[in-house]
């Protein structure tokens, strides 16, 4: 950028100073001719700017030969001129002077800055209109003409992300930012540095990672699919098989969701078939098997069963199955799974297929509307949950505990899926599995019905057991065991015990999650996402 700027300076250094010779060579051809018209300097410069602008008045002209051709090498420049000036014009009217100069007069609005414009950046961009009445879209990179333009007003700059956030002179919110390649971050050269600026940075990652820096957060398009699967699908009561073809990211996301919050009744035995490779996945939980029945069903408890082999040839597991997920990360060889279950087997439970786009007629999930929203991506809603649990946490216990800017990203974990779990607590109290999200009337009505029922103490004892299975799993998930003192390093817990043994005072912190729902409406209001 310095050496083009020093070029360009160079270059107008040299015009002046070829003008100013010309001028000079004209004044003084002219003025030593007896009854010429350019007598004075001022003359020359008169004559110039006349026939540089091609206006052409006629009052002044040269009678020398060596006039005459300082003439025409102005009327040639005036050629040259015109072009030049036309060129600037359609350039700042169809280029990026004009949407930069239009930028300016918009800075006390909300900017959002996609680091490179795809499919996804432009769900994301139009999700954001709908929520966001003084967004103002910012793509940092020409559009491509044969792209169809975005149904939604945004600009097309390719210039650098600090000239943008410059542009916007820290007036109004901050500028945030959208890295929507997978593992941009540091990688995209129209973020450089971007952990430097005054922005808020979301980058799209596949490593599960929360944050990077204070202003660099990451967000995982798999959990978000799987997030949202279980969310607009919750388990039900009556289904006892689950099988999952296809274990790559979706479906690695979608069985951890499900470890990690499908959680309905204390005596539930949910078998999840699972058909892929899943050798990584239980070499990184190794200690699953405290919970769960490892490749064995069983009667007791939650069952993880793998396969390795191709799906179609376990025939009874299939037509068992209340509900067969297909979530292959190739779309096409969801397709060709769905369309040869439908052809040449007896199913009798529902078919989830994810798909990048909407599909009629089909149980689909996992679109590009789905995933990429504003709420899915920041997740500030579900944050500001996972917050208040930690607060209420916090005052039903006696012991000092740290508020939630203090947690490491472990235990912020824990709070967010006591968070994600609420829909299923609403469910279990309300006993209405119609209810496939989360709604303000649905969390007062529920939270109504948990403190009348909690009087009752083996109502209130299955309350807190539920809690315990969940806050469980997730601690196993990450491989923590049983010790008599709490160890961060040894990964030890004294309530990985079971929870007969646990104290009364620690079955008493299971509260806390229940005691959220009456929180949605008196802290939370009407801005909590689940409605």
């Amino acid at each position: 950028m310095k050496m083009r700027k020093k070029v360009y300076l160079s270059f107008v250094g040299v015009l002046a100073a070829v003008y100013f010779i010309l001028l000079l060579i004209l004044y003084y051809s002219e003025s030593a001719q007896e009854g010429a018209a350019i007598c004075t300097f001022g003359d020359a410069v008169w004559y110039s700017l006349v026939t540089l602008t091609t206006v052409g008045y006629g009052d002044v002209v040269p009678v020398t030969p060596l006039g005459h051709a300082v003439g025409v090498v102005f009327l040639l420049l005036a050629t040259g001129i015109t072009v030049t000036l036309l060129g600037a014009a359609i350039s700042f009217f169809t280029g990026e002077v004009m949407p930069l100069f239009l930028l300016g007069f918009q800075r006390k609005k909300n900017w959002y800055y996609f680091a490179d414009y795809g499919v996804e950046a432009n769900v994301l961009a139009a999700d954001i209109c709908r929520e966001d009445p003084d967004a103002v879209i910012i793509f940092g990179e020409k559009r491509d003409e044969h792209s169809e333009a975005p149904d939604y007003s945004c600009f097309f700059l390719n210039t650098s992300l600090a000239g943008i956030v410059a542009r916007k002179k820290n007036i109004g919110t901050k500028c945030r930012v959208f890295l929507m390649r997978e593992n941009d971050i540091g990688v995209n050269s129209r973020a450089k540095q971007v952990h430097s600026l005054p922005v808020e940075v979301y980058a799209r990652t596949t490593n599960g990672q929360e944050r990077l820096s204070g202003n660099i957060n990451f967000f995982h398009c798999y959990d978000c699919c799987a997030r949202q699967y279980w969310l607009s699908r919750p388990l039900c009561r009556k289904e006892k098989t689950i099988v999952l073809i296809g274990f790559g990211n979706y479906g690695w996301s979608i069985l951890e969701r499900a470890i990690l919050i499908n959680v309905i009744a204390v005596d539930q035995c949910v078998r999840y078939h699972v058909f892929g490779d899943a050798k990584e996945f239980l070499t990184l939980h190794y200690r699953l098997g405290q919970v769960f029945s490892i490749n064995e069903e069983s009667n007791t408890r939650d069952s993880l069963i793998f396969h390795d082999g191709f799906w179609g040839e376990q025939r009874e597991v299939l037509e068992k199955a209340d509900r067969i997920i297909i979530c292959e990360d190739d779309v096409q060889a969801g397709w060709n799974i769905f369309w040869k279950l439908n052809r040449f087997y007896k199913t009798r439970g529902r078919i989830d297929l994810r798909n990048n786009r909407k599909a009629p007629g089909v149980s689909y999930f996992g679109t590009y509307e789905e995933i990429y929203t504003l709420r899915n991506i920041m997740r500030t809603d579900l944050n500001r949950a996972a917050i208040a649990i930690n607060d209420i946490f916090r005052r039903s216990v006696s012991y000092p505990t740290l508020d939630w800017k203090d947690l490491d990203e472990f235990h912020r974990q824990s709070k967010i899926v006591a968070a994600d779990h609420l829909h299923m607590k609403i469910r279990i109290l309300l006993e209405d599995e119609q209810i496939t999200g989360l709604s303000l009337y649905a969390a007062e009505r529920a939270y109504q019905k948990y403190r009348e029922t909690k009087a009752v103490e083996a109502v209130n004892e299955t309350y807190r057991r539920l809690d315990y299975m969940r806050w469980l799993r997730f601690y196993v998930f990450y491989n923590w065991r049983y010790g008599a003192a709490h160890d961060e390093a040894e990964r030890q817990h004294p309530m990985l015990c079971g929870y007969g043994k646990l104290t009364p005072e620690q079955k008493k912190e299971r509260d806390a999650a229940w005691e959220l729902l009456g929180l949605i409406s008196k802290e939370l209001g009407d801005r909590i996402a689940f409605r």
